[in-house]
């Protein structure tokens, strides 16, 4: 598979073949994607959120007036369902919404993300990720040679970069991860990637 490729500079130097580029059917691993994708998000999730029962308002459980006589319906206690600062029917608990997924469909979905990416043409490959100085501004006009700009920008590298690190902080919708480490989530929430030669490498060692 070919990819645009970009020198230290960002001037374009063509096309780069990389061998051994995953290859998948249409449909194959798109159930994988979207469940890890799922589980990925639902693992986020604190599950602390949390109501009082009847039982667990405080408050006197005695009856606010008599039963009849008094041309009012019908009332129990002040921490009934229907009554302001009463007890809530049926509301959340804390709870664990922790989804399991194995490492086999973990590939697949990582596998099938990045293969969507190559055939829309949203993968670009910049030969090494070399930054002096963590400067923001530079670092923006390097990608705007690379025309980057647009949508949420993944960018990644083969080992951390502390200077690549500050430099792309404060630019908005631009993400950086390490190819070791990179998920089929963060592929499938950005618009384009933009790998070093290395990173890309160091991926499809990994998927193969």
């Amino acid at each position: 598979m070919k990819f645009n490729c970009f020198s230290v500079e960002g001037a374009s130097v063509g096309q780069t073949d990389v061998d051994n580029f995953p290859i998948l059917d249409d449909e194959k691993g798109v159930d994988a994607l979207r469940q890890v994708i799922l589980a990925t998000r639902a693992n986020k999730r604190q599950g602390n959120a949390s109501t009082k029962s009847r039982d667990e308002v405080s408050g006197s459980g005695k009856k606010i007036y008599r039963q009849k006589g008094l041309g009012t319906g019908r009332a129990g206690d002040k921490r009934a369902i229907q009554r302001r600062g009463g007890g809530v029917a049926f509301g959340p608990k804390p709870r664990s919404y922790t989804q399991k997924i194995n490492s086999k469909m973990k590939k697949l979905a990582l596998v099938r993300s990045l293969v969507d990416h190559a055939r829309q043409g949203s993968i670009s490959l910049i030969e090494e990720w070399k930054i002096d100085t963590p400067k923001t501004k530079e670092f923006s006009q390097l990608l705007s040679l690379m025309h980057t700009t647009g949508g949420k920008l993944l960018i990644v590298n083969d080992f951390v970069n502390a200077n690549l690190t500050l430099a792309s902080r404060n630019i908005p919708k631009v993400f950086i991860t390490n190819a070791s480490d990179m998920s089929a989530s963060d592929l499938f929430s950005a618009d384009n990637v933009l790998f070093s030669v290395n990173a890309m490498n160091i991926l499809v060692k990994k998927l193969s």
